[in-house]
């Protein structure tokens, strides 16, 4: 029966992973602007609030959460005024690379044009993307409802929170290492300015989506 609930957990949660989301177009825009390495730090920060959501819908805080308007608001809109800050920063970011300058990107998919982002930074803007999602609350939420029963011994569901994490920063690496490869990061590099803008873009739209998501 356990084995179910796990394999059930792990289908449901990675075709929620690979959805586009905030998640994604904030790995793809570290990955591209800066460096395959920001995409992986990135990746891990994402995992870290992956941990934070699964541990206290373990500890049944998810249900106050979801039952507390105040409390999901404030997360609400903490997620869409980060979401927002950082969408208003990529568009009006500067060129940084010139059009010409294929030579400013490395072969571990990093570029020596523009200044790249230390780990903790980037582990700080996964973790942040990721644990100030409203929609990541809920669904934790709902799975786990779903999913788990008072049987549910505490190895298991230890075991299906290792496993979101675990798939969160498989999956997100993966992405990272797609979109820094240095062929993807040439052929851009004469339009990476407009495709940084393009994601501030995107992540402004996801940012008023997060600030008008209802608890239902």
């Amino acid at each position: 029966m356990f084995l179910t609930q796990f394999l059930t957990v792990v289908v449901v949660h990675l075709l929620a992973v690979m959805s586009p989301g905030p998640d994604f177009a904030m790995v793809t825009r570290n990955s591209l602007v800066y460096s395959r390495r920001s995409g992986v730090y990135t990746s891990i920060g994402l995992a870290c609030g992956i941990g934070v959501h699964v541990t206290y819908c373990l500890l049944g805080i998810g249900i106050l959460i979801s039952q507390s308007i105040l409390l999901f608001n404030i997360i609400k809109l903490c997620g869409a005024a980060y979401l927002l800050y950082i969408g208003w920063k990529s568009i009006r970011a500067k060129p940084q690379v010139a059009p010409d300058d294929l030579s400013g990107t490395l072969k571990d998919g990093s570029s020596n044009t523009s200044k790249d982002l230390s780990r903790m930074q980037s582990v700080k803007i996964g973790f942040l993307t990721n644990v100030l999602n409203p929609k990541a609350t809920l669904f934790m939420l709902a799975l786990f409802t779903q999913v788990i029963n008072p049987a549910t011994p505490k190895s298991w569901e230890a075991a299906y929170g290792t496993e979101m994490m675990a798939m969160t920063f498989i999956w997100f690496s993966l992405v990272s290492v797609f979109f820094s490869h240095r062929h993807i990061r040439i052929r851009v590099a004469k339009f990476q300015h407009y495709i940084e803008r393009a994601t501030g873009a995107v992540l402004i739209l996801l940012g008023i989506k997060v600030a008008l998501a209802t608890q239902k």
